[in-house]
């Protein structure tokens, strides 16, 4: 793992893809290389894909035959992500890539992040998994064992959250305690196939710029865009999704500086300046001046202090 010296970061350029995403693997896989390929051409060290790209969001429908599009943990090297691990090197990029993970009798939804010389850093398990119509993730996937992740790369401190984590403010703090200079979030979201007049677009992108600002850590979200429909039709809401784009780069006080459209094929880049950002947060005092001692209703569900009903 490569360590990062916080005196002398980089200044950085950061992407994020989006794209439609089709049953063929083989051609999701070739669209995800080519705008990497183009990030990275146009300077981009850090290179966001959105969440599960290489399949259609199978989670729309709870179906027994999607489990066979899992890759075993232990066949990483003789999958598509070894693809991804040499595209890693070859463009001295890093790549945080999201993935159906089968571990023995157990499913996540995951994502490995390769460093710039090709070298696997390890994995997150994205660890809030949420169930809704046309979002069926608890059907597929286990909330996820390894906690909250950061990944110290060449190019900075990375901490990952997917999709659902995004909605989280524990989980950007964490990864913020433990020195992200930048969080991802690679995603798959859009349309509610219980309410046509839902559009949860701008919720979702606020959330996230309150992250940024909360933590003083620019964030980057990716997300998918085009109109995938269930292919079981096997229930309550039959209908289709409409993936509403909009990836976006933020700087460290939460103003988006660049973002996509919400239905075009494309890539976004951003340069931030990780030394500079740095010593903005340390000047600032939001971590200094935190009150953990008086935190500990957080460790609890329903705010209420652990035996609090016994008289």
């Amino acid at each position: 793992m490569t360590t990062q010296d916080p005196t002398t970061a980089p200044v950085v350029v950061v992407a994020a893809t989006q794209f439609s995403c089709s049953d063929n693997i083989k051609e999701n896989i070739s669209k995800a290389k080519h705008f990497i390929r183009q990030a990275a051409s146009a300077g981009a060290n850090i290179i966001l894909l959105q969440e599960l790209f290489a399949t259609r969001y199978f989670c729309q429908e709870p179906c027994e035959e999607y489990f066979s599009l899992a890759i075993s943990s232990k066949d990483i090297d003789k999958s598509f992500l070894s693809e991804f691990q040499s595209l890693a090197k070859e463009l001295n990029v890093v790549l945080p890539i999201s993935f159906f993970e089968r571990c023995n009798q157990v499913f996540y939804n995951s994502l490995i992040v390769f460093d710039a010389d090709g070298s696997n850093l390890g994995i997150y398990r994205k660890s809030h998994i949420p169930d809704s119509p046309g979002y069926y993730e608890k059907f597929y996937f286990s909330p996820g064992d390894t906690g909250f992740r950061c990944f110290s790369t060449r190019f900075g401190i990375i901490g990952v959250g997917i999709c659902w984590d995004q909605w989280f403010p524990e989980c950007a703090r964490i990864l913020a305690l433990q020195g992200a200079d930048i969080l991802l979030y690679p995603t798959a979201i859009g349309s509610e196939p219980q309410d046509a007049k839902l559009d949860s677009r701008g919720h979702w992108q606020r959330t996230m710029q309150g992250h940024a600002a909360a933590n003083m850590t620019p964030v980057i979200a990716s997300n998918r865009v085009g109109v995938e429909y269930t292919k079981y039709n096997n229930l309550q809401y039959p209908t289709n999704i409409t993936f509403y784009g909009s990836s976006f780069i933020t700087d460290a006080t939460g103003e988006i500086k660049v973002q996509a459209d919400t239905s075009s094929e494309t890539f976004i880049c951003h340069t931030l300046d990780i030394a500079a950002i740095r010593k903005q947060r340390a000047a600032w005092g939001l971590f200094r001046d935190r009150r953990p001692d008086l935190y500990s209703l957080l460790g609890t569900r329903d705010g209420h202090p652990v035996n609090c009903w016994k008289e």
